[in-house]
């Protein structure tokens, strides 16, 4: 029974080293995301639940949490469609420039997060480029959460364009002409046909850009004003925690954005499971 189990677990290779890949994957889980998430757990856990209940529901705690969760959610719902529109430009069309339109998605992985940050407030500031001409229409941009949304849309884009893209350019265009002799009218073959097939890909995107937002941090000081219960983020209070040499408070925070974000991501891949199973789309 138990040899069973083993050659149902262990699938047939033409490549040795089960054993040994296996052992190194573990360990280097273990090492770099394992251990350290559970030391933060464990410092956490020794609080006491009254200190970890208390900092959880101090105001300014519940304000940055609230501002880092909902600004990451907009972001990455913003870039889920317009992510969509970029990739499927890419992928459908030719143009001029379209080599450097792609090459400039990449952007936001290259580019230092403090540097984006920096250009972004220079660019929505009052006195920039665009916050000047926004000024007299009465939105102001930077050192409000708008501005944090814009700077984690910034950097959250590319992960929904890459995810997306190659999906879109395996998907074959028969399907969409074979709607089309059907009937089906354009918004039709999008809703029926085209996003059944690319909704595990944006879903996937989706919780990419939501988790590399909620973590942002460069660039996002700089155009965010850090005003507590205003424009404050999360991740700020807890440097800040950490430069009062309050670890405990800062320990306490890290362990609440671990556990919302790990079951934001978990409820997210379920939906993806759950979409996968109902139209068919892999295992």
């Amino acid at each position: 029974m138990s040899d069973a189990i083993f050659m149902r677990f262990r699938q047939p290779s033409v490549l040795p080293g089960f054993g040994l890949t296996l052992g190194f994957t573990l360990a280097y889980l273990s090492g770099i995301v394992l251990i350290p998430l559970a030391a933060l757990i464990l410092k956490s856990a020794g609080l006491g639940w009254a200190d970890i209940w208390r900092i959880a529901t101090d105001a300014r705690t519940l304000a940055a949490l609230r501002l880092s969760f909902g600004a990451s959610f907009i972001a990455a719902s913003i870039n889920a469609v317009f992510g969509l529109l970029l990739a499927w430009v890419l992928v459908r069309y030719s143009f001029p420039g379209r080599r450097l339109v792609d090459a400039m998605i990449d952007l936001p992985f290259a580019l230092p997060t403090a540097v984006a940050g920096i250009a972004l407030t220079a660019l929505y500031a009052p006195n920039g480029w665009i916050g000047q001409l926004l000024a007299p229409l009465g939105l102001k941009v930077a050192y409000t959460p708008i501005g944090i949304v814009i700077a984690l849309t910034f950097i959250s884009l590319p992960f929904i364009v890459r995810t997306v893209e190659p999906v879109l350019r395996d998907l074959d265009r028969e399907i969409e002409e074979a709607a089309a002799t059907l009937g089906a009218s354009r918004g039709q073959t999008l809703l029926r046909v085209l996003l059944p097939s690319l909704m595990p890909a944006i879903l996937t995107g989706y919780a990419l850009a939501l988790a590399r937002s909620i973590g942002e941090y460069g660039s996002v000081i700089f155009i965010a004003g850090n005003i507590p219960y205003v424009s404050e983020i999360a991740p700020l209070l807890i440097v800040i925690r950490l430069e009062e040499f309050n670890y405990a408070g800062a320990t306490a925070i890290a362990a609440l954005m671990l556990a919302i974000s790990f079951t934001m991501l978990l409820v997210i891949n379920l939906i993806q499971t759950w979409n996968r199973r109902r139209f068919g789309h892999g295992s």
